[in-house]
């Protein structure tokens, strides 16, 4: 897949900070480093909630219930987020939800939206791995969203990985 063109600092376009709002404990960190990133640098921050399709969807309905009650659960992460954005950055974040496979989805959207120029990611610090997105990304060589083994060599924009351990003081430091 060749690599659309970024637009994010031509006249009239504005530099766009994806971050993926997940369940994930660790999910506050990227949001909160792409808030202070984006005030520090006058970028925009958009955010990502991805619902994944339901395997019941072709039972009377109960899909159809399963996706809505996900959906609102996924804007309702989406608002909480959005309110730490507006606090810490003091900027009015967009934010969209997506259905599908989320790796498939976060390309889709950057490849729609030429202004991203940085998807911002937090990486878990248990015993369990820094999470399934980051691990998909970074540990099975892209070959799961669609780079044929390229792996993040071939990503469209860069990925700012932040390690879920950092407090406020210290993503301060770095943003």
């Amino acid at each position: 897949m060749p690599i659309k063109p970024r637009r994010s600092y031509e006249a009239g376009h504005r530099p766009k900070f994806l971050v993926v709002v997940d369940e994930s404990e660790e999910c506050d960190r990227a949001v909160y480093f792409a808030a202070r990133r984006a005030a520090r640098v006058g970028a925009d921050v958009l955010m990502l909630a991805v619902v994944e399709p339901s395997e019941f969807r072709h039972f009377l309905g109960v899909g159809n219930v399963m996706l809505a009650e996900a959906e609102e659960e996924a804007g309702k992460r989406l608002e909480t987020a959005a309110t730490c954005v507006r606090a810490i950055a003091r900027l009015e974040p967009q934010s969209t939800i997506r259905e599908g496979d989320v790796a498939q989805e976060i390309l889709s959207l950057i490849e729609e939206d030429e202004d991203i120029s940085l998807l911002v990611l937090a990486a878990g610090g248990g015993p369990e791995g820094p999470g399934p997105l980051v691990s998909t990304l970074a540990g099975k060589g892209g070959s799961a969203i669609g780079f044929s083994g390229k792996g993040l060599a071939a990503f469209p924009v860069p990925i700012a990985i932040v390690p879920g351990q950092l407090g406020d003081a210290e993503i301060d430091a770095l943003a």
